[in-house]
């Protein structure tokens, strides 16, 4: 029977497949075109069709958190809504680098018992459930592993080593200082601002001291801690009395004062790896022989002698009381405002600041159980805050690459938090958490004088989890000033009609090549 004559019924089906992608960085642009591509050619001789594409662009392998394709991936599959019946993956790597091998093997079980296979397209064995593919899969996810502890290693031998160049090893410069980007030579280049970050592997940053009124608050602070006697809380209030911000532009607290007091950056000093925290595995404080450390590579702000001086002081106000007189302040603070949090510790006069109580006890959590309260609920708002920030950081860098791929131009200013397309209109981005009221219903919130300004309004709707991207509110800003401060699941025909599963409206409208005829 030739193929004219065949039956439909004797013909045989494509299977359905979904594809999973993943890469650890932006800087690897082409390793999800590439695992694209060889998906597809493998789904050709396979007799696929890809139905399904879930990607975490940016994501480490580490974990699944942070990681919402691999998870909506899952969700899918055990809640039966997946139509098909395998999943292609590059290869295990790219399935994850989980340091638990045991863990990357449940991600796939659980697939597996739900009727869904995974196979690697760019591996030499069939993920068939052999005994010889189990063992080469085994194998391959210990390497994956490995490779991450490897390389994990490596960055830090050379941060290492960097800081004891005398440069930077990371993260903000503090107050009264600025990070000065230089090139191989050692020649300065720019002064890099908030956010901002080096291009070339060949340049480096140092610390460079900063504006001469910070540099003098610095000082100033020094001296009434020193010479005047007053206490870090004291000398906060008294720059908030001044109309002073922070170098983060926020009212100054006990702990910012502290930090700057402890910090050897202000007598030239570099001092890294204090505490480390490697592989996503819990924070650790490092014993002093693991410190790294690079003295007299910054111009100092304050004498040696002052600062040794505020370090002995220091010394005698926190460690000669004992644990019990500690504890008894922030029974008398838990009493006075029913809740405690670090902000509230740090506000509290005649109270120890936070990070205090967190040396002495090893952490706030540790400190909080001693007296008998329970604050699990601040560390679930605290991760909650700083995965919406990454989401929204996420989502602005996305965006402007997109706008970029379709040939305008975006520029982000970090500091109004307002990014301009096409010097034609600006946007506003910001994030409306999921929140359940006490009736049951959701709700989304969001923080209507952060509207004020932009033409364009993007609130991202988080869905229940607060780690997936529910859909974007996109309108222009004085609809979104006009509605209530917070959004629900059914916000009337007006805002409805502005809610957009992607970010494609706003690429559109920055689209400079001429739109087709037919659209």
């Amino acid at each position: 029977m030739d193929k004219a004559t065949t039956p439909p019924e004797f013909e045989r089906r494509r299977a359905r497949a979904a594809q999973y992608l993943r890469m650890s960085t932006e800087r690897q642009i082409y390793s999800i075109d590439n695992q694209r591509d060889a998906i597809r050619n493998y789904a050709e001789i396979m007799g696929y069709d890809i139905v399904a594409t879930y990607e975490d662009p940016g994501r480490s392998g580490l974990s699944i958190l942070g990681r919402p394709g691999l998870k909506r991936l899952i969700e899918d599959i055990e809640s039966r809504r997946a139509d098909f019946e395998t999943v292609v993956v590059y290869d295990v790597s790219r399935w994850g680098r989980f340091q638990n091998t045991d863990e990357s093997a449940s991600y796939e079980y659980r697939c597996q018992r739900a009727g869904v296979r995974i196979e690697f397209c760019a591996e030499l064995f069939v993920n068939d459930g052999s005994i010889g593919s189990d063992v080469l899969k085994a194998i391959k996810r210990s390497m994956a592993a490995e490779y991450s502890r490897m390389l994990s290693n490596r960055v830090f031998a050379g941060q290492s080593r960097i800081v004891k160049l005398g440069f930077s090893g990371g993260g903000p410069a503090g107050y009264g200082l600025r990070r000065l980007l230089v090139d191989g030579s050692g020649n300065p280049k720019a002064i890099l601002h908030r956010d901002e970050r080096k291009g070339l592997a060949s340049d480096r940053v140092v610390l460079v001291p900063g504006p001469e009124n910070e540099v003098s608050t610095v000082r100033w602070i020094f001296n009434q801690f020193v010479k005047k006697g007053k206490t870090a809380v004291e000398i906060a209030s008294a720059l908030n009395a001044r109309g002073l911000v922070t170098e983060f532009g926020r009212p100054w607290t006990g702990a910012c004062v502290g930090t700057i007091l402890a910090s050897e950056k202000y007598v030239g000093n570099i001092v890294w790896n204090r505490i480390s925290h490697r592989l996503l595995q819990n924070r650790l404080r490092n014993p002093p022989s693991a410190v790294v450390r690079a003295d007299n590579v910054i111009e100092p702000l304050v004498p040696r002698a002052l600062f040794d001086r505020a370090q002995a002081i220091r010394r005698a106000r926190t460690y000669l009381r004992p644990d019990e007189e500690l504890l008894a302040d922030l029974t008398k603070l838990l009493k006075e405002r029913g809740r405690l949090s670090s902000p509230i510790i740090d506000a509290a006069p005649g109270c120890h600041s936070a990070s205090i109580y967190a040396h002495r006890f090893g952490s706030m959590n540790a400190a909080y159980q001693l007296i008998g309260y329970d604050g699990s609920a601040n560390y679930r708002k605290l991760d909650i805050r700083r995965r919406l920030i990454q989401i929204r950081q996420q989502t602005i860098e996305n965006l402007m690459s997109d706008i970029d791929g379709v040939g305008g131009s975006a520029l982000y200013d970090p500091q109004t938090k307002i990014m301009r397309v096409n010097d034609e209109f600006s946007v506003a981005i910001w994030t409306a958490q999921y929140r359940m009221n006490v009736t049951g219903f959701p709700r989304w919130p969001f923080w209507k004088r952060g509207l004020i300004g932009p033409e364009v309004t993007i609130l991202i709707r988080m869905e229940s989890d607060n780690q997936t991207v529910r859909d974007f509110l996109i309108a222009p800003a004085h609809e979104a000033q006009s509605a209530l401060h917070m959004l629900k699941a059914n916000n009337g025909v007006r805002l409805d009609a502005f809610l957009f599963a992607s970010l494609d409206p706003v690429v559109e409208m920055a689209r400079r090549e001429p739109m087709p005829a037919n659209i």
